[in-house]
């Protein structure tokens, strides 16, 4: 009995050692902690180039931004160049800021390649201070 004892104390161990939170270890892009300054980028579920919001992200060049998690599932925020990868985040999390130090890109969810992406578009005007996104014009 005392060995069944062990081996469930020894698994719930484990268990809660392996939990699901959000990890940025595997970041290639340059990046800092979440800033209250970088223009936020929300996930909003499988939608195609409804993914995220805004879609485009018209951030100005050398802007920071974040990707928020407003959904219900993980996902990873990868930029298709390779430049950074936001590492798994769970319902809930940001990723790191990422300095945006070119004109934009494509990015899309790793985990859902197909049915998430999105794009960043340098933008001219500064941005919002309230949002940190740029206005948006066509």
């Amino acid at each position: 009995m005392s060995s069944r004892i062990a081996l469930a104390s020894c698994l719930a161990f484990l268990a809660i050692g392996c939990g699901g939170g959000s990890s940025n270890s595997n970041n290639t892009g340059t990046t800092t902690p979440s800033s209250t300054n970088a223009a936020t980028v929300s996930i909003v579920g499988q939608r195609n180039d409804q993914s995220f919001s805004p879609n485009p992200a018209p951030i100005p060049n050398g802007s920071m931004v974040v990707w928020k998690n407003n959904d219900t599932v993980t996902h990873r925020i990868v930029l298709n160049d390779g430049s950074f990868d936001s590492g798994n985040l769970a319902p809930g999390a940001s990723s790191a800021a990422m300095r945006l130090s070119n004109a934009g890109g494509n990015y899309h969810c790793s985990i859902h390649p197909t049915t998430m992406f999105g794009s960043i578009n340098v933008a001219t005007a500064m941005p919002d201070p309230g949002t940190g996104v740029a206005p948006y014009s066509r």
